[in-house]
């Protein structure tokens, strides 16, 4: 997600398959708005009734539907494979058939094999470059498998949601790493990724036994990855840039720490928690503080590379970051203290925040000029 192959994208063999791209697109906003309707349903706003049940369905929109399908489509297009683009095809159909009114089952298979497909995609990107970066992101995607595949099985949701946060912040991990490149980092600061990595897959591995020591493990994997970026990625010094450069910094800066946050409280809290406020507050400050931010971040980077089209920066883009910070403060601070009220405006802020940067994006598109 952080738009590694941004900047030449869009290539000669690239044409055709931006036919793709559109319809994936589309189906992506799509699900990402479905998601957010269910967000104000479960955090207690009074909507009106759909023909379809959404509410049960929040966490796999917005983690299969919405992310797992941009980090498709942007694997693709970085392998350069028409094969590849059914991965994100399959993550969209299966999407929009968990709100279609088809068996739970169908969208569930559809997902998964999605999440097959990713594996199978990382498996010749790894063989074209084998580093310690690429292998954590297919790392990452064996993850999003098997967090779909106790899914499917009929395991309880928390069970596949900490399979799924690692998915995404192993995929966000490895690429922050292959841009830190430009720091020639030293072997002890690999040694130090490589701990967070270990600890963070054992801690996985062992809640598949038992639930609350593997959730604990998972959460000091976290705080380690949070202190690993802090320290060592490329965002310390590109804050003192100016423009999109320096936007992109203050919004990876504090995704970090949102990360250590989430992974305090994974640490604290554990299994003992899988609903209400706590639970709440573990997962959304790894989902919307750590990555959101770097969508926030990377998106004018994302959309040129799997589009035609620039995206020019504007400073108004800090106001969707102030707005998603600020909210998700008050609405951790409202779990901890059990205060629904206040987090159920905070939360209708925090998708204000989702809304306001989708707005900004598409104000500030330009069609690229043709060749």
């Amino acid at each position: 997600m952080s738009g590694a192959c941004a900047s030449d994208g869009v290539s000669v063999n690239a044409r055709p398959r931006s036919r793709l791209h559109v319809p994936i697109l589309s189906a992506v906003v799509f699900v990402l708005l479905a998601a957010l309707w269910a967000a104000l349903g479960r955090i207690g706003w009074r909507l009106p009734q759909l023909p379809v049940p959404l509410l049960g369905q929040h966490g796999a929109l917005m983690i299969s539907g919405f992310l797992g399908t941009l980090v498709s489509l942007e694997r693709a297009v970085a392998l350069q494979k028409r094969w590849a683009y059914a991965v994100p095809i399959l993550s969209a159909l299966g999407s929009i058939a968990l709100f279609s009114g088809l068996p739970g089952e169908i969208g569930r298979g559809l997902i998964t094999l999605a999440a097959l497909g990713l594996v199978i995609v990382f498996f010749f990107i790894y063989r074209l470059r084998s580093t310690i970066d690429i292998g954590t992101m297919a790392v990452g995607a064996m993850m999003w498998l098997v967090g779909n595949a106790l899914w499917l099985s009929g395991q309880p949701a928390y069970h596949a949601a900490g399979w799924w946060a690692g998915f995404l912040i192993l995929t966000i991990a490895g690429e922050r790493l292959e841009l830190s490149r430009v720091l020639v980092l030293n072997q002890r600061s690999r040694d130090f990724f490589k701990i967070a990595l270990g600890a963070f897959s054992i801690g996985l591995l062992v809640s598949l036994i038992i639930f609350d020591v593997g959730v604990r493990i998972g959460g000091a994997g976290l705080i380690l990855f949070g202190a690993w970026l802090l320290r060592f990625d490329v965002a310390r010094r590109t804050i003192r840039k100016d423009g999109l450069t320096r936007f992109i910094a203050a919004c990876l800066l504090p995704g970090y720490v949102w990360l250590m946050i989430g992974g305090t409280l994974w640490l604290i809290v554990g299994g003992t928690s899988t609903n209400g406020f706590l639970y709440d507050a573990m997962y959304h400050a790894l989902f919307l503080g750590f990555v959101f931010s770097m969508i926030f971040g990377h998106a004018p980077i994302i959309l040129p590379s799997v589009m035609p089209i620039d995206v020019e920066y504007r400073p108004r883009f800090y106001l969707h970051l102030a707005l998603l910070q600020l909210s998700l403060v008050l609405r951790v601070a409202a779990d901890l203290f059990a205060a629904q009220p206040v987090r159920q405006w905070a939360g209708l802020l925090n998708v204000l925040a989702i809304l306001f940067f989708l707005f900004n994006m598409a104000r500030s598109v330009r069609r690229r000029p043709a060749a």
